[in-house]
């Protein structure tokens, strides 16, 4: 069976701070990166940002996707069911980075994900580059005017 594989990581140096994502993505022999960085972010919004980013390149929705990061709380909150119970509360419950989770369910609902945890700085070959991959993408002096940060 075909599979796509996304390993995604987030990375902030000061919270807030600089900030960027690294993302790793498989599918059959292929393999994309893809990374950006910020001038002023967090780094819950980087590890959910990575997640989001990948999601939107995929221009498929027929094959299985499975997802690997290491951040519980994007982990946590998507297979705890919490973003759910958050998205039926009025200003879906004062969490933050409610625009990265509302973008989040609407890029996500037409695929059919499986989320994984892995433990990260553990030597996890994706998980290593995409670590890599966000750390170079906040350290870009490029990143001086970039700002991503939640209006909360």
């Amino acid at each position: 069976m075909k599979i796509i594989q996304i390993y995604t990581d987030g990375a902030c140096s000061g919270n807030p701070g600089k900030g960027g994502y690294g993302i790793v993505m498989k599918f059959n022999d292929k393999q994309k990166t893809i990374s950006e960085g910020f001038r002023l972010t967090t780094n819950n919004r980087m590890e959910l940002l990575a997640v989001i980013v990948a999601l939107e390149k995929v221009t498929v929705d027929t094959y299985p996707i499975e997802i690997y990061s290491d951040s519980k709380y994007v982990i946590d909150s998507i297979t705890k069911g919490w973003v759910n119970s958050w998205v039926t509360k009025p200003n879906f419950g004062g969490k933050k980075n409610e625009d990265l989770w509302k973008r989040f369910l609407e890029v996500s609902k037409k695929f059919n994900i499986t989320y994984h945890w892995v433990k990260g700085h553990n030597g996890h070959i994706e998980n290593e580059m995409c670590d890599k991959l966000a750390v170079e993408a906040s350290l870009n002096p490029n990143n001086i005017d970039k700002i991503y940060e939640s209006k909360k």
